[in-house]
């Protein structure tokens, strides 16, 4: 999938909050509902190292997102996703602040010839899983499908960005929540005092 072609009127970007990922993509995938514009590829993430997402996931600006399978495996060709701190929620608005997703950020980390090396890099991903309590669908289309069951466990919908530290103007990618889940990682290496 060429991620500059996708099917959106001209002038328009795709820029969704992580309450649209959530509620109107990854639920409807999960729910096997149709979900327009369908331009969010299934994408076997694992085997791709992060700068080998163009081409492969949907590109908008900086950013790559697609759906994959839930696996235990994060590994790629040349290193692994590393992840950072505690999950986030991710709240419906439009339902009363019903918690209706999951947030885990992870980092990418190269793994060098020495077995035992580790680089970290400026890869971060988003990856947005569904709640295992309720559903976001509404009572009506569940009755016309029949009590239709939602698999919560499959699909996660990912989004992958390279963070630019000598810009000052790309500070804002990140938000206030993300650098703490960031700087959570330099914690391991700090060690306390025994009392």
């Amino acid at each position: 999938m060429d991620g500059n072609n996708v099917n959106l009127p001209p002038g328009f970007r795709f820029f969704p909050t992580d309450e649209e990922l959530v509620v109107h993509f990854l639920h409807r995938k999960a729910a096997l509902l149709p979900f327009h514009p369908d331009v969010i590829p299934d994408l076997d993430l694992y085997p791709y190292d992060p700068w080998e997402l163009d081409g492969k996931a949907l590109a908008e600006g900086n950013k790559w997102y697609y759906f994959s399978r839930k696996t235990q495996n994060r590994i790629s060709g040349s290193g692994f996703w590393k992840p950072l701190g505690v999950d986030e929620p991710v709240f419906s608005t439009s339902t009363g602040s019903k918690k209706v997703g999951m947030k885990k950020h992870y980092v990418f980390y190269k793994t060098m010839e020495e077995a035992t090396a580790e680089v970290k890099t400026n890869w971060i991903m988003q990856e947005f899983r569904l709640s295992d309590c309720g559903s976001t669908s509404s009572g009506r289309s569940s009755k016309r499908r029949g009590n239709q069951k939602v698999d919560y466990s499959t699909w996660v919908l990912c989004r992958v960005y390279e963070r630019n530290c000598d810009d000052g103007d790309d500070s804002a990618e990140l938000s206030c929540l993300d650098e703490v889940f960031l700087s959570l990682d330099d914690l391991d290496e700090i060690s306390l005092p025994n009392n």
